[in-house]
């Protein structure tokens, strides 16, 4: 019963971290402590039973085992074999700095085959990946490099990065307050935590549209301006547009109902953004994954 309770304690300290995370909402909160405490019953355990505490964060006893058979090809190498994959690392990072991303790819993985137990070749590894967009493959690196070292607080940062890339927001937080807990003055994970709390606030405020890019971007954009140039043909479009120039100088919004308000102003943009979405989606999610890129601080982070 010892280990059951060892287990299930972890679970709790897990739980309560994340019932005090502010991303959660109340509700998701109250819900939080309402399983801690029926666990708490149940096991006739608290967080005050410190005895019972294991000597890892569940996430990681968690990441270790699920890695340990699964993902880590343990051999020994050769003194040779890690010298070279030593100065394959470095030619990644040199074609890292040039922004050749698919040769630095190769490079780290030419050293992972050789040495396939050094954390530091799956982080750098990632780190092209992402670079590529290749976020899937970026997040499996850097679970393989935490495997091999769970102290390893670059893994998590860049792990963070990638999560964020595809709107896992939360795990993304799990993952730079893991960082940071390793590596608390790290200034590029405390901004990316908060740009990664944010953007979990606006996926579930009930007025968050998603379409989160500047007017910059998108009035530079030339497949932005082609798509406004052939929406201008609309009549609807002209009717609204021409509704919205009466109103700017004092006269008639004729035909449009009168865009007297600033809601109904609102609601004209609204019509204008859903044409774009239903005609070059395409557009759109260009625009996204542009401005998303440009969101996250740490490009210009060495590699190690």
């Amino acid at each position: 019963m010892s280990s059951v309770k060892r287990l299930v304690y972890a679970v709790i300290h897990f739980l309560r971290e994340q019932s005090q995370m502010d991303t959660f909402t109340p509700d998701e909160q109250e819900s939080l402590e309402v399983a801690i405490q029926c666990l708490e019953t149940v096991f006739k355990i608290n967080l005050e039973d410190t005895h019972l505490a294991p000597p890892q964060h569940l996430i990681e006893m968690f990441t270790n085992s699920f890695h340990k058979n699964d993902m880590l090809p343990l051999s020994d190498s050769l003194p040779e074999d890690v010298e070279k994959a030593d100065q394959l690392k470095d030619e990644g990072n040199n074609h890292m700095k040039e922004e050749n991303y698919g040769a630095a790819v190769d490079c780290y993985t030419r050293a992972i085959e050789l040495d396939p137990n050094n954390a530091v070749y799956y982080c750098n590894r990632a780190a092209a990946q992402s670079k590529l967009s290749n976020y899937s493959e970026a997040i499996k690196d850097c679970e393989r490099a935490i495997a091999i070292d769970p102290k390893y607080s670059k893994a998590y940062g860049r792990m963070g990065l990638a999560l964020t890339s595809v709107n896992k927001y939360e795990e993304a937080i799990t993952s730079y307050q893991k960082a940071l807990d390793l590596d608390p003055e790290n200034d590029s994970y405390k901004s990316n935590l908060k740009i990664a709390e944010q953007k979990l606030r606006d996926m579930s405020s009930p007025t968050g549209t998603g379409l989160s890019f500047d007017m910059a971007s998108l009035i530079n954009n030339p497949a932005f301006i082609s798509m406004a140039a052939s929406l201008m043909q609309n009549p609807q479009v002209q009717q609204l547009m021409s509704g919205m120039m009466s109103n700017a100088i004092g006269g008639p919004a004729a035909g449009v109902g009168g865009l007297s308000d600033l809601s109904s102003l609102i609601h004209a943009g609204q019509q204008f953004a859903q044409q774009i979405q239903q005609q070059n989606p395409e557009l759109i999610e260009q625009l996204r994954n542009h401005v998303r890129s440009r969101s996250f601080s740490g490009s210009t982070e060495e590699h190690s």
